[in-house]
């Protein structure tokens, strides 16, 4: 599957759609220019930010200290930066 990015200032930036609450948790696909990821977590308390950021942590085999959302901390649209990573 083809990932969506671009190259940032640390290392590139992910256009990302959170699906809270699914049965199943990882990457779903691609959705126009975002990247589907299906969390079980609700949109509580940054639930679902946290376990967004192990889901990708998991697929990508980074630290989660490496990940970042740059915007849409309460939104399901998200900008993600992974640092030290050139290309995915």
């Amino acid at each position: 599957m083809d990932m969506p990015f671009q190259k940032s200032k640390k290392g590139v930036t992910l256009k990302i759609k959170v699906e809270p609450r699914s049965s199943r948790k990882g990457i779903s696909g691609v959705v126009g220019n975002a990247i589907k990821i299906k969390v079980n977590a609700p949109p509580v308390g940054g639930a679902a930010n946290e376990e967004l950021i192990e889901v990708l942590s998991e697929e990508f085999g980074i630290k989660k200290t490496s990940i970042k959302i740059l915007r849409g901390i309460s939104s399901r649209n998200k900008v993600v930066e992974i640092e030290g990573v050139t290309s995915i």
